[in-house]
């Protein structure tokens, strides 16, 4: 079963994680397909140690676009779509072998453990956290473009037991930057779209989302590091809504 499946890893300097994200494939398969975006550091020649297929692919601040180009490379059946900040544990690569043995499905989705720091975070409504990670190619439509987009695929899905382990926060610079990045373009596709945002939103969204993660979500229970992510999810939320009036008011007006 190992050659029915390739796993399809992006990357934009990620040479801090590539090794161990490589290794925890190699537990599922040997056909590894890296799409990297311009690393400027020593993402692909780490990579290319270690065996794997690596394609070149314009930089872009989101990954869905680098998902479909590596999907369309892939040659066997089946393709886990792997970040670099996740691994495969054993027991789902166990799991993924014997879910696509004679598997009449498109497509899976796959519970993720979101680690911050020491801390899974099993409140806050970070898990189980499912995403389409497994795909027959057969079944692939296309991956919109578009910021968090979720892939077009026919046919009907099923669910895996066992988790991607994400370790998705490193510190917090990095993450501020990544919102500014994320939260911009998210704006873009508001204004876009013609919704509105004024000091009333802005209020709102923050309470909203805290509350959401927070309170009803019992982020709390997760201790300091649920309570700080709370608090950053509520931020970036905001954050969306702040550029949106700013781009709203652009023009004869500023903050």
């Amino acid at each position: 079963m190992k050659n029915n499946i390739n796993v399809v890893i992006y990357t934009h300097n990620e040479e801090k994680n590539i090794n161990d994200c490589i290794n925890s494939a190699k537990l599922l398969t040997d056909k590894i397909i890296l799409v990297d975006m311009e690393s400027t550091d020593k993402t692909v020649e780490i990579a290319k140690s270690l065996k794997v297929t690596v394609f070149n692919f314009p930089k872009s601040n989101y990954v869905e676009p680098a998902r479909e180009f590596g999907i369309k490379k892939s040659e066997t059946d089946w393709i886990l779509i792997l970040d670099a900040d996740e691994r495969i544990t054993k027991e789902l690569a166990d799991e993924i072998k014997s879910a696509i043995r004679n598997s009449q499905l498109s497509h899976y989705k796959i519970p993720r453990k979101n680690i911050f720091g020491t801390q899974w975070l099993k409140h806050g409504g970070w898990s189980p956290d499912y995403q389409i990670r497994l795909i027959n190619k057969k079944y692939f439509v296309r991956w919109p473009k578009q910021i968090h987009s979720t892939p077009q695929i026919k046919g009907d899905f099923g669910y895996l037991k066992n988790p991607l382990i994400h370790y998705f926060h490193g510190d917090l610079t990095s993450m501020v930057k990544k919102t500014v990045i994320f939260e911009d373009i998210e704006s873009d596709l508001l204004l876009k779209a013609k919704k509105t945002s004024g000091t009333k939103t802005f209020f709102r969204k923050y309470l909203a989302e805290f509350y959401r993660r927070l309170i009803k979500n019992l982020g709390f229970l997760d201790g300091p590091f649920g309570i700080i992510e709370s608090i950053y999810q509520a931020f970036s939320k905001t954050i969306t809504y702040l550029f949106l009036y700013e781009k709203q008011n652009k023009k004869g007006r500023s903050l």
